[in-house]
């Protein structure tokens, strides 16, 4: 208690009297460039005459794995930059004494393989809190993220740029250039803007930084140089279409379907720093499977999001975790109320989105805003009476409307403080919520030490007005070999922001403390080590009662040959109070105690032939119970053009227990048999940098088979019980998805798509794996061949033909 006293001290005193901010303590590299009334032809060939002249960025530093080394002269590298009214052009030289051996499998872009490749991190505020990452390949692939100071990626911002790559006898060569239009910077006639540029060598795996990366502390976008010279730029408006055009046939249970839709999103820019994107009738027909699970625990399954719209450009959205933006277009807040003698005449639909709107940037003061809005359709479904044959209509989702809002300040060059608000309102009488949270994210001026904390609230409206609660508060060093933290969080019962966001567990209050270690240069053994532990001790509030105590470390070793070799340890040696499980407010139901061993091994990614293997044991307390995971990558790169990958789970858990259902007032528990296969292959052939095919499958099985059911008691224990009978369970699900991408312009693309899905859900089990397979493919499948085409339009372009 005293260190910690005298650590949160310590923070404070450091905050209050430090006159210098966490950028001020780091040495930071100038490049001024200067500016072409000639711009340079994007080839990939650094013979223009306008390159001649330009101002030279060199003296790069090993970052990865000898962290400060010099980088080798056989491998230099040097960057040349220029600007004029329209965009930022980048002449790079990475040298190579065997350019035959520079990596360069072909991918699809915003894919980065078995490549060696260049970075450029430019922050236009310069602050160091966020970069926008240009990486090129050298087959001249691009890939286009957000870099964020905490180390996380958006990779699925994408920009519209300009490059080429050239492979010569020297090494290789690149050529870039970035419309303002994709960056972000304040309205200034003088800009001064963090910039850094980062290159990796696959064979070596050896990384190097312009401005030197160190790893002791704080982030990548820490450590940003300087980009002086930009000024007095005039630049275009920002304004861009994306209309698209796409068309579907479709075939299910006997029966054919077509349609044709076409839409638009539209791209702004307000001003300088502050982008507008808005979609007007979308299609996100073409959105990859989701990979659905059996699911028998107490919450939903979270799926990733894969629609365009909402994964590019939401950093600021994703603060606090408020907004899960599945629940856009997802299925209807209400379930019908069915009498006795009715039933659905069709199977429910998600909520159909009519339009998406988002407002984003940041003022050169620090302050990011956004919002965003989108607007859903009224969906009803029609109801039949199985007496008189009556059909009748019922709203279950009216038009809705959803908004986020974000307020986020960044102050001394490394913390932030924020503001979240999402809100619900539903037409009528229906179910309203909102959520607002506070979010504090400090750290010293030398970023050695963090403090962060946060309180969200969240108010839900339908039949009376619930309100609910989460707090979090910790605080811990960031810096050197040794690192480590406390922390804790409060939530309340009633905090639920399942309407624009994802709940989960509720009603428990933890505490948690974290020790890592981390080899921060290589010794003869190994490029790197890292070692972590954590525990956690967590209690039910309403009403008092232990819920966990958990133990768990793990470590990672990585070898001269770059093979990983790790594993750990998962432990609850007081067992669980399960909250969630009995599906009532009150209930528990205990787990024993368990300890879970775990290992893994991964080869060395760059050679042809790649796999991941790894298994975790639990070893109960109670020793009929048995579970085991286990996990097999394997790859193959048949050519820089064609490679194939296969992924095979296999789970079984054995006498767990589970909710089955409520009978007489009374909750029963069954003891099961749970076995889970899970099968995925898929395939990539590129044919260049603009062209691919790619093939995916994914085969799930999940079988239950219940061995008794009991009744559940209040100290959570469970008694036999011989007056229930429930059916076991067998769940199928087959996707396959055959995908042509023909990238024939910057930002325009063709897609072709054939889908095929197929899944079955039998009340018994125990199905040999040939009949189990019969079975599937006898239910009626779903296939989709679909095209789409979108296109991108500047208005700039635009205006200039037509002068």
């Amino acid at each position: 208690m005293k260190f910690l006293t005298i650590l949160i001290f310590y923070f404070f005193c450091s905050i209050v009297f430090g006159q210098k901010t966490a950028q001020d303590s780091i040495a930071r590299k100038i490049l001024n460039t200067v500016k072409t009334t000639s711009s340079p032809k994007i080839d990939g060939i650094l013979d223009d005459e306008v390159w001649k002249n330009a101002p030279v960025a060199n003296n790069f530093i090993q970052k990865d794995p000898e962290n400060g080394k010099p980088e080798d002269p056989a491998f230099r590298t040097e960057v040349k930059i220029l600007y004029d009214d329209t965009g930022i052009y980048f002449g790079i030289k990475l040298y190579d004494p065997e350019p035959a051996k520079i990596s360069k499998e072909l991918t699809e872009r915003d894919n980065i393989g078995n490549d060696d490749y260049f970075n450029i991190l430019i922050n236009g505020y310069n602050d160091k809190q966020q970069s926008l990452e240009f990486f090129l390949m050298p087959t001249g692939v691009q890939f286009d993220a957000k870099l964020n100071l905490d180390g996380t990626e958006d990779a699925n911002w994408s920009a519209v740029w300009y490059s080429a790559a050239k492979i010569s006898n020297d090494g290789w060569s690149i050529e870039m250039k970035i419309p303002y239009s994709e960056l972000r910077f304040p309205k200034k006639d003088i800009q001064q803007w963090g910039i850094n540029f980062i290159r990796y060598i696959r064979r070596t795996k050896v990384k190097t930084s312009w401005n030197f990366i160190d790893n002791k502390k704080g982030g990548t976008t820490l450590y940003d140089g300087v980009l002086n010279g930009i000024g007095n730029i005039k630049t275009p408006v920002r304004l861009s279409f994306l209309p698209y055009f796409s068309t579907y046939i479709s075939r299910f249970d006997g029966a054919n379907s077509a349609r044709i839709n076409g839409g638009m999103d539209v791209k702004y820019g307000i001003n300088e720093a502050f982008t507008l994107d808005t979609t007007l009738i979308p299609d996100f027909g073409q959105t990859a499977f989701d990979d659905n699970t059996l699911n028998l625990g107490p919450f939903e399954q979270q799926f990733t999001e894969k629609r365009s719209f909402f994964t590019e450009g939401t950093e600021l959205f994703s603060k606090g975790n408020l907004f899960y933006s599945r629940r856009v277009g997802d299925y209807p807040s209400r379930s019908p109320d069915l009498g006795a003698d009715e039933s659905l005449v069709d199977n429910i639909q998600k909520v159909k989105l009519y339009n998406a709107t988002k407002i984003s940037g940041r003022t050169n003061k620090g302050l990011g805003i956004g919002f965003f809005n989108a607007l859903t359709e009224k969906n009803k479904v029609e109801i039949k009476n199985e007496l008189n044959g009556n059909i009748r209509q019922e709203i279950i989702e009216p038009i809705a409307n959803y908004n986020v809002l974000v307020l986020d300040q960044r102050f001394n060059g490394n913390s932030s403080v924020s503001f979240i608000n999402t809100n619900v309102m539903r037409a009528g009488n229906f179910r309203d919520a909102n959520a607002t949270a506070f979010l504090l994210d400090v750290k010293d001026k030398k970023n050695k030490y963090k403090l962060s904390g946060g309180f969200k609230g969240s108010l839900v409206n339908e039949y009376s007005k619930i309100f609910g609660t989460d707090i979090t508060a910790g605080i811990s060093k960031i810096f050197g070999k040794s690192r480590y933290g406390l922390s804790g969080e409060a939530i309340s019962k009633n905090y639920n922001i399942d309407d624009l966001g994802y709940t989960g567990e509720t009603n428990f209050i933890n505490a948690h403390a974290n020790y890592g270690y981390r080899l921060l240069q290589p010794n003869k053994n190994f490029n790197s080590i890292f070692w972590n532990i954590d525990i956690n001790y967590a209690r039910r509030i309403d009403t008092d009662l232990f819920k966990a105590f958990t133990f768990h470390t793990d470590f990672s070793l990585l070898n001269k040959k770059f093979e990983t070799f790790g594993g750990g340890l998962l432990s609850e040696p007081f067992g669980t109070n399960d909250l969630y499980e009995p599906r009532t407010f009150g209930k528990y139901l205990f787990i024993g105690g368990y300890v879970n061993p775990f290992l893994y091994f991964s080869s060395d990614n760059r050679k042809k032939f790649t796999y991941y293997a790894s298994v975790d044991y639990y070893i109960y307390f109670q020793k009929e119970i048995e579970r085991i995971n286990t996990e097999l990558d394997l790859g193959y790169r048949l050519s820089d053009y064609f490679s194939v990958d296969y992924i095979g789970n296999y789970n079984i858990s054995n006498y767990e227990k589970g909710f089955v259902a409520n009978q007489n007032s009374n909750i029963i528990i069954g003891t099961r048999d749970r076995s889970t296969v899970i099968n995925s292959i898929s395939s990539k052939y590129t044919l260049n940098n603009r062209m691919s095919f790619t093939f995916s499958l994914r085969y799930y099985y999940s079988e239950v088979n219940y061995r008794k059911f009991g009744t559940l008691q209040n100290d959570g224990s469970v008694s036999d019980t011989n007056n229930f009978k429930a059916n076991n369970q067998t769940y199928n699900s087959f996707n396959v998805d055959l995908r042509y991408s023909w990238w024939f312009a910057p930002g325009s693309q063709i897609t072709l798509l054939y889908q095929n899905a197929a899944q079955d859900y039998l009340n018994y089990s125990r199905i040999n794996f040939r009949n189990n397979f019969r079975n599937l493919f006898n239910d009626p499948m779903s296939n989709t061949l679909s095209l789409k085409l979108t296109y991108f339009i500047d208005y700039n372009s635009v205006r200039n033909i037509l002068k």
